[in-house]
């Protein structure tokens, strides 16, 4: 009795372990990982297919119509027009953005499995194991609520993009699972290659030009011991990961082991997508409280960049306020009138107002010259000799500005040497005119005949 209790202990263990396996709740932060990497995945992939799209894919191309075969159908087999391939190009391309954010993420997730099968079943030539890996993770996609997590769809329910719903994780099962398929059954069928077996394909693979992206020396390529630790290297790393990958304490080594794999395999060869399909399958192994972890943290960071960006140009909003609040703007300058203008009694040349004009806003009061009388004017009579004043007068050649002209001839074929002008400022002498004031307006107009 005690045996056969101790049996089916185990046997329920087993079943809540398989039970849990497939269908145990968790957080669907993982899934949404998934979705939006493999949705950036699809932009690149449909966007290299606008290059050589009629080409590859229309009546006049390559292959002007779809090859017929058993069990096998697409959208192109239907509608195989040029017109109609570039509908499809850009209804795959808008699926693909709509995956990426989570925008009705299970429709998106079907018209892209559904448009890349139609593509690749319309010329398989140019496609290759990559564009297969691409095909079955959007159908197993299509099949999960890929949207429960990290979408537009989640926030639509919930209010907040980086929540998430729990969910059954029976589809990433299935990419774990399709991840160790891929390797194992790749280790098995290399293995019964000769060139394998021997150690030499990865040399070989070097020797292909046509499929060299970065050209390797023939001394290298050539060389048995290198091309027989990479052969046999890359088998140790790709059954690891297969079998090892389901230990988590040796699952991040060899994930990082075939990281480096990959990466090398694309620097040095045309593999097209396979190795960033194969990464995709590696995020289904990010467990749900690490998945939750980073989606967190990455909502923390923008929150904590949109407060930055905000104060940013609210201090600048601020600053232009105070700005606006300390400029006050000068009083217009007010004119004075004719009536403020007096004759000042111990200058007789040069009429003053008589209040000064404030200088406002920086601007200096224009300068008007003040001249000075030299000695021999001095004790020139103004009530004397009128011929000796116009020898006097005619020697006062003003220019534009005011001032004496000493190089201006006199009556007698002399210069004037006597005539100097020295420019000062006068106050309020923006308003005065050039025309002379007081005795000497009264007599200048008697000696030249002008009367103000």
């Amino acid at each position: 009795m005690k045996a056969m209790s101790a049996v089916q202990d185990r046997g329920r263990r087993a079943v809540n372990a398989w039970q849990s396996f497939w269908f145990g709740k968790e957080p669907g932060y993982t899934l949404g990982i998934v979705r939006m990497v493999f949705g950036l995945l699809m932009i690149g992939w449909t966007l290299l297919l606008a290059s050589d799209l009629n080409v590859a894919f229309g009546t006049d191309g390559v292959v002007p119509r779809p090859p017929s075969r058993t069990f096998t159908w697409g959208v192109f087999h239907v509608y195989a027009s040029e017109s109609a391939v570039l509908i499809g190009w850009l209804v795959l391309l808008i699926a693909a953005i709509a995956l990426t954010v989570g925008w009705q993420s299970r429709i998106a997730a079907i018209v892209v499995f559904v448009l890349i099968m139609s593509f690749e079943r319309r010329n398989p030539v140019i496609f290759n194991s990559g564009d297969t890996v691409i095909r079955i993770t959007a159908l197993y996609l299509a099949l999960a609520p890929c949207g429960a997590a990290l979408s537009m769809d989640q926030r639509r329910r919930t209010g907040s993009f980086f929540s998430a719903r729990d969910i059954r994780p029976w589809a990433l099962r299935l990419l774990q699972i399709q991840l160790t398929i891929i390797y194992v059954t790749t280790v098995i069928h290399k293995l019964a290659g000769e060139t394998w077996q021997n150690g030499t394909a990865v040399g070989y693979s070097l020797r292909q030009r046509d499929l060299l992206i970065v050209p390797t020396p023939d001394w290298l390529s050539h060389n048995l011991l290198f091309s027989n630790a990479l052969t046999w290297g890359t088998l140790v790393i790709e059954l690891a990961i297969g079998i090892l990958v389901w230990k988590r304490s040796w699952r991040p080594w060899v994930l990082a082991g075939g990281v480096v794999l990959h990466l090398s395999i694309s620097l040095f060869l045309e593999v097209g997508f396979f190795s960033c399909a194969m990464f995709v399958l590696y995020l289904a192994f990010i467990p749900p409280e690490r998945a939750e972890a980073l989606a967190k943290g990455t909502q923390t960071r923008l929150a904590a960049l949109k407060a930055r960006v905000l104060d940013r140009f609210s201090d600048e909003d601020d600053d232009e306020e105070d700005d606006e609040a300390a400029f006050v703007p000068a009083a217009p300058r007010e004119e004075p009138s004719p009536a403020d203008h007096t004759e000042s009694p111990d200058r007789d040349d040069v009429p003053v107002t008589a209040s000064r004009p404030a200088a406002t806003n920086g601007h200096r009061p224009p300068q008007r010259p003040l001249r000075v009388k030299l000695p021999t004017e001095i004790f020139v009579d103004r009530h004397g000799d009128p011929r000796q004043q116009r020898i006097v007068e005619a020697g006062r050649a003003r220019n534009g500005n005011g001032h004496t002209d000493i190089s201006s001839p006199i009556p007698g074929g002399r210069r004037n040497p006597d005539a100097l002008s020295i420019p000062l400022p006068i106050p309020g002498a923006e308003h005065l005119s050039d025309a002379p004031a007081g005795r000497h307006a009264r007599r200048n107009g008697e000696l030249t005949g002008h009367r103000n």
